[in-house]
């Protein structure tokens, strides 16, 4: 025994320069031998979804261990950066593995496990290619997490918005033909921003690694400095489209509801890579250590977080949709973290606590799309007993109720009916998101908000947008508070016909997987944070990003010192 633990640490040191693109290559490699799968063959495809949900997942949370814990190769606060065609930056492609990239890959790893597995109850049958379509959008969900370069970034994310207009139609109907028409318009107005500013900060700056971009942003002239500061601009625009930033956010509620709820949990994810964009190339190009540049565009990002929030909160008191009331948590959620990225850029506490938040809100928000399509299924079967009793109005004299015992208004006994276990699965589910989602203590929602404010108090100074910002928060989760009771009684308190729910483990349990880990998240607080808390600091310090990158060297061939087509990844302690 004692000599396998060596073995082991030697196995996966030899592994992890690869780790880094297996979230990449494993959904592009499923989905292509899904795609040479015939169509009918819909429980093998099923089954390589799940496989790679959790070959994907498991590469993810290997990865959060190497970048963050000593001992394995990388260190705490390692850098993992991977070059694939093994050219050095910033002539060839980076892929970067720090502590934020790495925990957005988790995420995505866990509410993709959860609906793949999900989607095998029914779902994945409403239309074709499913199963490959969400696999692709993994792949550009991941590779644009993971990728160190602007032009990449976009490529990631053509093959993640390409994927996501075929997982929209998903199950056709006019709802969706007619959400996903306005989704492709700003999604493809959004590309074009995108490919405009990265060709001007290309042409004033020469390059687009994103290490490389940081260096020379203090270089430039006045008049190129200027021209950067526009085509940042450009690119901020298209990532406040992806984020849900008001006023580009009046597709996500009509599209999110209308999509079949798998692909809303998914949908959950797509704006928070706007977010994770807007946080991983503001601090770099306009982060403290800018000079001239330093917190460009911090007002325009506060502004919209606020706007975006008291908006959201306003249009979840308005509606009492399931499906709507988790789109407008999506945006709240957006507006609560854009705010947080401006307000926390000279005090890294409010960003620990947003990225805290960040993994909480986004596990609740897919758990509820999942448990609306559960929750709806419920109360149509109850209205179709409706009919069925109204059609037949006589009952047997063994179901009329007797007269000696206590009935409540609708001359039902009040003892004697035991709640079916579905029933007590999806109240207390719903009750779980809710709260999560209205930031009540103790959960992992309260928690967040409260490192937000803790971070925003305890600075120097409260500014009054600031101060704005902390009012928002309380009244936003009022707001959801009030919602979520008002849409808790009319779906699951006062159904007139109670059938017992008819669900299925694969539909309980990932559902149940993404509470429990926000249950985790609660109890491991304290770890979270300090996670979250070292992420935070390296965000706001990028010389060590910068160096990580910079200094990756390709390895050497075999029989000459010409680079050899064989990738490396490189760690970096600060």
């Amino acid at each position: 025994m004692s000599g396998i633990a060596p073995l082991l640490d030697h196995l996966m040191q030899g592994a992890m320069p690869h780790l880094v693109a297996v979230p990449i290559l494993a959904p592009l490699l499923t989905a292509g031998l899904m795609l040479l799968l015939e169509e009918r063959r819909r429980r093998t495809r099923a089954l390589l979804a799940v496989i790679s949900g959790a070959v994907g997942l498991t590469a993810a949370l290997a990865l959060l261990y190497w970048v963050n814990a000593p001992g394995t190769g990388g260190g705490s606060g390692s850098i993992g950066v991977y070059l694939p065609g093994n050219w050095s930056a910033p002539f060839g492609i980076a892929l970067v593995a720090d502590r934020l990239s790495s925990m957005m890959v988790m995420l995505t790893g866990v509410i993709a496990f959860a609906v793949s597995i999900y989607a095998t109850s029914r779902w994945d049958r409403a239309g074709v290619h499913f199963h490959p379509l969400l696999q692709l959008q993994l792949m550009g969900l991941n590779g644009a997490f993971l990728t160190g370069d602007l032009f990449n970034l976009f490529v990631f994310f053509e093959v993640m918005l390409a994927a996501s207009y075929g997982l929209l139609l998903h199950g056709s109907g006019r709802a969706r033909v007619g959400a996903g028409l306005h989704y492709i318009v700003i999604n493809l107005a959004a590309s074009t921003l995108f490919v405009v500013g990265a060709a001007l900060l290309y042409g004033v700056t020469g390059t687009l690694n994103m290490a490389d971009l940081s260096a020379r942003m203090t270089q430039l002239s006045a008049h190129d400095l200027a021209l950067a500061h526009a085509a940042a601009a450009l690119l901020a625009s298209a990532f406040f489209a992806k984020a849900g930033a008001w006023p580009l956010n009046f597709w996500l509620v009509p599209a999110y509801s209308a999509a079949v709820p798998p692909v809303g949990a998914v949908f959950a994810l797509l704006t928070k890579l706007g977010l994770y964009t807007l946080l991983r190339l503001w601090p770099l190009l306009f982060g403290l250590e800018a000079g001239p540049s330093a917190l460009f565009g911090q007002n325009v990002l506060i502004g919209l977080g606020l706007v975006t929030l008291a908006l959201a909160a306003l249009g979840m008191l308005g509606t009492q949709r399931l499906s709507r009331l988790a789109s407008y948590a999506v945006l709240i959620s957006a507006g609560t973290l854009l705010a947080a990225v401006g307000l926390g850029a000279r005090t890294a506490a409010v960003w620990a606590g947003a990225l805290y938040y960040l993994l909480a809100s986004t596990l609740a928000v897919a758990a509820l799309f999942l448990l609306t399509d559960m929750i709806e299924r419920w109360r149509n079967a109850g209205s179709s007993i409706a009919a069925h009793e109204a059609a037949a109005p006589f009952l047997t004299e063994d179901l009329r109720p007797r007269h000696d015992v206590n009935l409540d208004d609708e001359r039902q006994a009040l003892y004697g009916r035991a709640i079916p276990a579905g029933a007590v699965f999806l109240g207390l589910s719903f009750l779980g998101c809710a709260l999560l989602l209205a930031g009540m203590p103790p959960l992992a929602g309260f928690i967040g908000k409260v490192a937000m404010l803790h971070g925003l108090l305890g600075a120097p100074h409260v500014t009054r947008a600031g101060a704005v910002f902390l009012a928002l928060l309380l009244v936003s989760g009022l707001c959801a508070l009030i919602a979520f009771s008002r849409a808790g009684i009319r779906h699951l308190w006062t159904l007139e016909h109670h059938a017992t729910p008819a669900l299925r483990a694969v539909e309980a349990l990932p559902v149940a997987l993404l509470l429990l880990i926000c249950i985790t998240l609660t109890v491991a607080a304290g770890p979270v944070l300090r996670y979250t808390q070292a992420t935070a600091q390296d965000l706001r310090h990028p010389a060590v990003y910068r160096a990580a990158v910079m200094q990756a060297r390709p390895k050497p061939g075999p029989n000459s010192s010409a680079p050899a087509s064989v990738p490396q990844m490189e760690g970096a302690k600060p």
